[in-house]
């Protein structure tokens, strides 16, 4: 019997599909996995063929649900079987860590991101400086360190002087058939498709020049999947610039369910500003999303997110979020035909290099010589 693995998250588990796909490979693997996250009165039911459970918290936001989070976590952890503890992310990487040293059980930290490097904490100095003290005590004694690519990676390791894994955000092969004729008419009549998808669809991630983009644009739909803090704010602009008709928002789906939409666009749209050193460095789900669903790319010039698209050749990548010229560049890229093919047959390629039963190897590898 293989070692129980205790993962714990600090959201509610639908969209998380890192954690998703790393649970799933570790119980393919023979392990046995207990899942932790949080529920909310809107999240959606989950099966999965590992045990679950999601606390119901009463914070949902900023210091009170932290300290909710990290108290119900700690006490969880204290009483249940465990043999490898799973954190991800800094919000749930101290009561693992003190768990850990006090059964003597191995720890593994999957930081998904530079986390005292997001939005919602570099503009509150205090509170950040509570994170970066979290992350400076415990980061040094960590032995097994995973992130989601080298530029991040590179940077905990000079900064701790710990070695760091890398294990991508990369999709699983697609293998879904494309929806019928009639429903792709439904969805989008006889127009282009952009798509904008995720669970961060954030202030400074390019949503609203998106939005502002489709004033110039005839015959395109965009059509934004997920959730996120700007959501409410793109309702508001859609109906003040009378986008009503080219702009669509849709709650959160099931992944499968969300690339049904995903498969049928024509270019899938990640547009992160380099407004802080974690946007910058980002490399999300969605692009390798866009990937295996052989949608062209435009991607904003963040630093990982370009390197893929122009090594692989697969899209376009801009510079400015000026709203005019990022219209003009959708229209140059769908309008180009030699272009554009060459984009979608080198999107062949880049869907059997960049997938996770690929990925998912070094994942293998690292659970079986873990510290």
């Amino acid at each position: 019997m293989k070692p129980k693995i205790v993962v714990s998250v600090s959201n509610d588990l639908v969209t998380d599909q890192r954690v998703k796909k790393v649970c799933q490979t570790l119980h393919d693997e023979g392990f046995e996995i207990l899942l932790l996250g949080r529920i909310l009165p809107e999240s959606l039911p989950i099966e999965r063929p590992y045990k679950i459970h999601r606390m119901r918290l009463i914070f949902r936001k900023k210091v009170w649900f932290y300290a909710e989070l990290n108290i119900r976590l700690f006490f969880k952890l204290f009483f249940i079987k465990k043999d490898i503890l799973v954190a991800n992310d800094l919000d749930t990487l101290l009561p693992n860590y003190l768990i850990a040293k006090l059964f003597g059980k191995k720890l593994v930290y999957d930081s998904h991101e530079l986390f005292t490097e997001i939005p919602e904490l570099i503009h509150r100095p205090k509170v950040r400086n509570i994170w970066l003290q979290i992350e400076k005590r415990i980061f040094p004694h960590l032995k097994n360190v995973i992130t989601v690519n080298s530029e991040i990676a590179r940077i905990f390791e000079n900064k701790y002087q710990v070695p760091v894994k890398v294990i991508r955000n990369i999709s699983p092969k697609l293998t879904l058939s494309l929806p019928s004729d009639t429903w792709i008419k439904e969805v989008k009549g006889t127009r282009k498709m952009l798509i904008i998808q995720g669970s961060g669809i954030n202030k400074d991630r390019g949503a609203e020049e998106a939005v502002q983009m489709m004033s110039y644009l005839e015959d395109v739909l965009l059509l934004i999947i997920g959730s996120g803090d700007v959501i409410p704010d793109l309702k508001v602009m859609i109906q003040e610039l009378h986008l009503d008709s080219k702009v669509k928002i849709i709650g959160k789906l099931p992944y499968l369910e969300m690339l049904q939409y995903t498969q049928i666009a024509d270019l899938g749209l990640s547009l992160d500003k380099g407004t802080n050193l974690n946007y910058e460095l980002s490399l999300p789900n969605k692009v390798f999303d866009y990937i295996q669903c052989k949608i062209p790319l435009m991607v904003s010039n963040r630093k990982v997110v370009a390197q893929v698209v122009n090594e692989a050749q697969i899209g376009v990548v801009f510079e400015e979020h000026d709203p005019k010229q990022m219209a003009d560049l959708v229209v140059g890229a769908l309008e180009d035909k030699e272009r554009y093919q060459m984009w979608k047959t080198n999107l062949n390629l880049a869907a059997e290099k960049y997938n996770w039963e690929n990925e998912s190897q070094i994942l293998k590898d690292i659970y079986k010589h873990l510290s």
